[in-house]
């Protein structure tokens, strides 16, 4: 199983980006979604999960700005993020599991500028 992360940049404060985790295979029709992001000098915090059956959860820090779906038939979870704040910048991974075994994309990198 492979995830590729993508869609992060550079953004003004109060703007938005998506990101995107891309599954190797269908992995995500049976199994849960997660982002977590690490900045910098910082531990890597949970951020947002979807189940298998579409349901949502988000860290207290993201709750309203930040959406989490996804599309099985394109084997791809999105987190889109809005109002984004300067201490949203770090690097965002998703994850996935599966036969007792955790998958990591290999992140990708938000900065929001002041």
């Amino acid at each position: 199983v492979q995830l590729q992360a993508c869609g992060g940049g550079l953004v003004q404060a109060g703007g938005s980006l998506r990101l995107s985790c891309v599954a190797s295979g269908s992995i995500f029709s049976h199994n849960g979604v997660e982002w977590y992001r690490q900045a910098p000098g910082k531990q890597r915090e949970w951020v947002a999960g979807i189940t298998s059956g579409g349901n949502t959860a988000y860290a207290d820090s993201v709750k309203g700005r930040f959406s989490i779906s996804r599309d099985n038939s394109k084997n791809t979870v999105y987190l889109e993020m809005s109002s984004l704040r300067p201490d949203d910048t770090a690097v965002y991974y998703c994850k996935t599991w599966a036969t007792g075994n955790d998958y990591w994309g290999q992140g990708t990198l938000v900065t929001v500028s002041s």
